[in-house]
């Protein structure tokens, strides 16, 4: 069995080649060059970090199905302070239109040592932002995304951390170690 954990940069499609775009963009193939691997869920193409890769169906799916509530840490960077009301709302389940999420873990940090994303996340002078470590049990397309915005606070910057056991400490992006 192959696992390996991938440090995916921002712009960069959670699949091997690009199908179905006039343009093509980079996708795991400029990466990665081991045959019979297949990403463990997805990572959209504006969202960086950990994407787990195995040879193994089994564990493919216990990873990637929502119904073993793998839990999933994101470092998330959000315009501006979030309240009390905002985050008791993320803790607790928020309302977006295919459903109320589970409750998430959620907790403001002071912001992480990451790698300058290319191309840099816009700044306003006259919007302050926050960082906040969000931990999910599910996997919606654009979850953490929506989450955010429901409460009132654009995402800027969204880094996957960690899924399950396994976390992206000492990947830069762009590498992979077997794991």
């Amino acid at each position: 069995m192959t696992l390996i954990a991938f440090n995916k940069p921002y712009d960069v499609l959670s699949q091997f080649t690009d199908r179905g775009s006039a343009t093509t963009r980079p996708a795991l193939s400029a990466f990665i060059d081991l045959p019979g691997v297949y990403p463990a869920g997805r990572l959209d193409r504006d969202s960086e970090g950990l994407l787990l890769l195995t040879d193994d169906g089994r564990l493919q799916a216990r990873i990637a199905d929502p119904k073993f509530k793998l839990p999933k840490t994101y470092l998330v960077q959000i315009e501006r302070e979030p309240d009390s009301v905002a985050l008791a709302a993320l803790r607790t389940g928020v309302a977006l239109n295919d459903g109320t999420t589970r409750p998430a873990e959620v907790e403001r940090i002071d912001p992480p040592a990451l790698w300058p994303r290319n191309p840099p996340i816009r700044v306003r002078a006259s919007i302050p932002d926050c960082w906040l470590r969000l931990t999910i049990r599910e996997g919606r397309n654009r979850q953490v995304r929506r989450m955010t915005a429901a409460v009132g606070h654009g995402t800027l910057r969204l880094v996957r951390w960690r899924i399950g056991e396994w976390s992206l400490d000492g990947l830069a992006p762009g590498e992979w170690r077997a794991v």
